[in-house]
Formats: structure tokens, C-alpha cells, sequence
């Protein structure tokens, strides 16, 4: 199957609100679907070098812990691919929005083993992968309302990949460096 030339370049300003420019920033130019496929590699390897105990850290006692982030991130490539895959299918009917606290808090992350964590980010990417690659340029291209913003199904894509990134940062700088290893 070949690539759609629109998952060949990064959404235009107009294709998302400004709010995601946060995420769709930090995906470099190139094929969407090979960039989702080689950030899940990057992603496992980042979080199978932590362990259970390391994985309930929080780095400050309002922040989330390790795995309530990364139950956030699972979440948020569920709706934002379920948001896509709606736009894709053409359906015109507005998706509203998500509290993300609301999600973590009722997501009961702290109490799942993390490894189980892992494996569901595996499984929901590879879903998110092939969701996405077997999309027309048509496909790519629709639009609609999610969250009262409009919104493409690339722009959706350029999102998921961008707030994996956003958080593996995250992660990087304010849970796994040096210093903050040290303190826990």
C-alpha cells in the first residue's frame, strides 16, 4: 500500500486550533505514519527501562506520577484517534472535548501494574497506526468539530504524535534526569 501524499506533510495553521501548534510543532516534515511507527519503538524503549517502583514517582506531590502519565497519553491517543477515525468516515456530527484530570483521576492508574501500562500503549498505537494507514488523500483531508474546534484527520495524526513527544519531555527532563532520581 503506498502512502497518501497527504500524510506527507504537516497540517496547515488552519487545520487545528492554535492550541495544538504546541504538539504539531514538535513532529518533523515527513511520512506520519512511519513517524508514529518509529516513535512507538523510541517510546518502549523509554518507559520498559523503568520499573514498577520508579513508576509510581511524581516529581512534585501535584503532579502526576509516571503512570498516570502515561495512562494521559493512552487516553488522549484514544480519543484523538476516535476523533479521526469519526472525521475519516465522513461522519459531520461534533465530538466534545475531555477534562484530562477527570480522566486521570478516574483512571486508576497508580494502582495498575506498569508493565500492563506498557503494553497498552503498544496496542493502542499499533491500532492508531492502522487506523491511519490505509487512508485516502480525501481521507486525510476531511474535517470536523471536536471540542467546538475545527479540526483534520492529518492535523489529528501530527496531534498524536506530538503529545507522545510533548510527554516523553516530560518525562525525560522531570522525572528521569539526574536530580530528580536522586530525590526519590
Amino acid at each position: 500500500m503506498t502512502t497518501s501524499a497527504a500524510a506527507l506533510s504537516r497540517p496547515e495553521s488552519s487545520e487545528h486550533a492554535s492550541y495544538y501548534e504546541r504538539y504539531t510543532s514538535l513532529v518533523t516534515e515527513g511520512d506520519i505514519v512511519s513517524i508514529l511507527t518509529r516513535q512507538l519503538d523510541e517510546t518502549l524503549q523509554l518507559l520498559r527501562a523503568i520499573d514498577e517502583t520508579r513508576a509510581g514517582y511524581r516529581y512534585a506531590p501535584d503532579k502526576w506520577s509516571i503512570k498516570q502519565l502515561l495512562g494521559h497519553v493512552i487516553d488522549g491517543e484514544r480519543i484523538f484517534s476516535y476523533r479521526a477515525l469519526r472525521f475519516a468516515r465522513d461522519d459531520k456530527s461534533p465530538v466534545v472535548g475531555f477534562d484530562q484530570d477527570d480522566f486521570v483521576r478516574g483512571g486508576d492508574f497508580d494502582n495498575r501494574n506498569f508493565q500492563d501500562l506498557i503494553d497498552e500503549f503498544e496496542n493502542v498505537r499499533r491500532s492508531t497506526i492502522h487506523l491511519f494507514k490505509p487512508l485516502s488523500d480525501e481521507a486525510w483531508m476531511r474535517r470536523g468539530i471536536a471540542n467546538d474546534d475545527e479540526v483534520s484527520v492529518r492535523a489529528l495524526a501530527f496531534i498524536i504524535a506530538g503529545h507522545v513527544i510533548h510527554h516523553n519531555q516530560i518525562l525525560t527532563s522531570r522525572y528521569l534526569s539526574e536530580e530528580t532520581a536522586e530525590k526519590s
